[in-house]
Order: structure tokens, then C-alpha cells, then sequence
């Protein structure tokens, strides 16, 4: 990509149909999105057009086989006005292994940068500045060759989304240990944003829901031992005043968030360990007072505070989220670094102008 990128602007912005005093999560969506067809074994240009409907055969192929996969990051406008997209680079990244794990053609970093930027940029106005609030960006890829055999596509199309959005949960969570159905297995497509994981989650998430909780915590696929991740967010524990979090496998996606507090621990005075976290050390971590903190990250929630676990039908709970707790500090902080409000040593904030 050299030239600037193909702008078809809107007629009438729905910016003024946005209740800015209460966004939800994804319910509105910009006026333009980026679109770009993959044809002929290569990336045709992206464009930035209205948002709105697109024409799809019923035999396309990711409607049939699940050829699709996401992304999620945030862009934000600073205390000096600047916006910002946070750690798009990182991002990137993960989107082309999901990529490679479904067989699907990588985006070039130049591509994805550039058409994330300009529909930002467009799109500007759409940027809540609320405390807590943010746009949101869903890049996705999918297959559109239309045929019915099984086969990998030779057609896709590479989509961005923008939306205005608050904070993804508003109080804490409460969570139950998942002893039954499984959310990915070692060998699988865990570690990959591919939307056969979101959509084979939702059954045991419901039958949790009905019980009475908000998520899940995923557990392992072979023995149902140890701790996986948390619905959609990773998950992390204070544990004998460590920050301690489940080791990356093959079944657990590489969050970002997750990436950005481990790299915030030192300046936050915490120790960390990575490895496996067993459902019996969380059950004595209750019983003797050591497990003081649980909580999910990701994207859309930032930090979302875990205020209960169900164990083998039992319900621990965990103490009051305060202040001074490790999750809010460090929310606190990485939003800090997001607005401007302290230096990015990290070089995480990719800036539009």
C-alpha cells in the first residue's frame, strides 16, 4: 500500500442517534467501515465505505465450515486530544497466527495499520470520552468462496468495525469452575481468535447463567484440573501476595491485556509466576486466607473483578475489591499510560495524529 486510501464518506452521519450517556457494549455501531476481498492469491486494496449491509451467497464458505476469525482492540483520545490505538502492532500479530491456524491468508502489518488508522481518523467524533469509555475495533476475517465442498477458500474479506463503547461489565463477576464441557484442548484452536470458540461456549455459559453465575472458568480438557481462562478474558489470581495467572498452551489465547499488566508488575511491586494453577490450590488458597484476588482481563473489560467462585458446587468468596487491591492499581495504571496521564515507556499507544 502507497497510495492513500479509497474514502467513500457517508451522506448523513448517525452520530446524532448515539445516547453517549449510555453506550452499552457493541450496540452502536461508526458510520464507515474498512472493507478489503482477498482474490486471485492476493489483497485487493482496502476501502473505507459506509457501514452498512453486504451481498453473501448462502454457499459461502465460512457460513458452512467456520473459516473466520477476530480481533479486538481500543482507541482512545487523551487529556491533549490526541487518539490513540492501543498496541495495534501486538494485535496484528496474533490476528495472522489465527490466521495461519484456520488456513486463511495473512494482512500485512502496512495494511492493517494503515486502514485501522484511516477509519479512526474518519471516524473520529465517534471517540467517547466518558471516564471508562472507549472505541472499540473489530477487525474480522472470513471465507467467500461460494461452494459446498469441504476445502479451504481461496476468497476472503478483511472487515474493521468501529463502536462507541463503556465499560464491557459494571459490577463484579461471579464465576463457576467448569468441570463438564470444554472450552479448547491442547492441539486445538484455543489459542486463536476463531469464532467456533465464542459460539461452542455458549451452551455451558447458559446453563451457568441459569444457575446463578456470570461466567465460567474454563479448566483443562484432559484432566479438568487446572484453570484455563475465564469466559472470554483471561484470568489472574493474588495468591501468598503474587500475581499468579495460568502459562500460555496451545488451549489459552495470548491476550494483550494479559501481555500488558505481567509488563506492569515490577513498577507495581508484585512479584509474578506463570504456570499451572490448580483447582486445589484455589480451594486451599480460600480456606487458608492466601487467595486474595481474582479477576479477568481482556479488551473489552479491561479488568473485570471476580467477586465469587463455585468450586465442586461450593461457593467461595472472595474479599472486597478496594483501592489499594493489585487488579485496581493496575487498571489504574495501564489506563494512565492509555491517557497521557504517565509516560508510555512501552511504546504501546500507536498515535493517529
Amino acid at each position: 500500500m502507497t497510495a492513500p486510501i479509497q474514502i467513500e464518506r457517508v451522506k448523513k452521519s448517525r452520530l446524532s442517534t448515539v445516547d453517549f450517556s449510555n453506550l452499552g457494549f457493541g450496540t452502536y455501531i461508526s458510520d464507515h467501515m474498512v472493507v478489503a476481498d482477498y482474490k486471485n492469491g492476493e489483497w485487493q486494496e482496502p476501502k473505507i465505505v459506509p457501514f452498512g449491509e453486504m451481498l453473501m451467497s448462502p454457499a459461502m464458505l465460512a457460513l458452512h465450515y467456520g473459516q473466520s476469525i477476530f480481533e479486538g482492540m481500543k482507541a482512545f483520545k487523551n487529556k491533549n486530544g490526541q487518539i490513540s490505538i492501543f498496541r495495534p502492532q501486538r494485535h496484528h500479530q496474533r490476528m495472522n497466527k489465527s490466521l495461519e491456524r484456520m488456513c486463511m491468508p495473512s494482512v500485512s502489518e502496512e495494511m492493517f495499520i494503515t486502514s485501522l488508522s484511516s477509519l479512526v481518523e474518519l471516524d473520529e467524533p465517534w471517540i467517547p470520552t466518558a471516564e471508562g469509555s472507549s472505541l472499540y475495533i473489530r477487525p474480522f476475517v472470513f471465507a467467500t468462496e461460494s461452494r459446498l465442498g469441504v476445502k479451504i477458500s481461496d476468497e476472503y474479506r478483511f472487515v474493521i468495525l468501529t463502536c462507541p463503547v463503556a465499560p464491557y461489565f459494571t459490577k463484579p463477576v461471579r464465576v463457576k469452575v467448569e468441570e463438564e464441557y470444554v472450552r479448547a484442548a491442547e492441539g486445538g484452536t484455543g489459542y486463536a481468535k476463531c469464532a467456533g470458540n465464542y459460539g461452542g461456549a455458549f451452551y455451558p455459559t447458559m446453563l451457568a447463567q441459569k444457575q446463578g453465575f456470570d461466567q465460567v472458568l474454563w479448566t483443562d480438557a484432559k484432566e479438568h484440573k487446572y484453570i484455563d481462562e475465564s469466559g472470554a478474558m483471561n484470568v489472574m489470581f493474588v495468591l501468598n501476595g503474587k500475581l499468579v495467572t495460568p502459562g500460555l498452551l496451545t488451549s489459552l489465547l495470548d491476550g494483550v491485556t494479559r501481555n500488558s499488566i505481567l509488563a506492569l508488575t515490577q513498577s507495581l511491586g508484585i512479584e509474578k509466576e506463570e504456570r499451572k494453577v490448580s483447582i486445589a490450590e484455589l480451594e486451599e488458597g480460600f480456606k487458608n486466607g492466601t487467595l486474595t484476588e481474582a479477576f479477568g482481563v481482556g479488551t473489552a473489560a479491561v479488568v473485570s473483578p471476580i467477586a465469587a467462585i463455585s468450586i465442586h458446587g461450593r461457593v467461595y468468596e472472595l474479599p472486597a475489591v478496594t483501592p489499594t487491591s493489585f487488579q485496581l492499581r493496575a487498571k489504574k495504571k495501564l489506563n494512565d499510560i492509555r491517557m497521557g496521564h504517565e509516560p508510555d515507556v512501552h511504546g504501546w499507544n500507536h498515535y493517529i495524529k
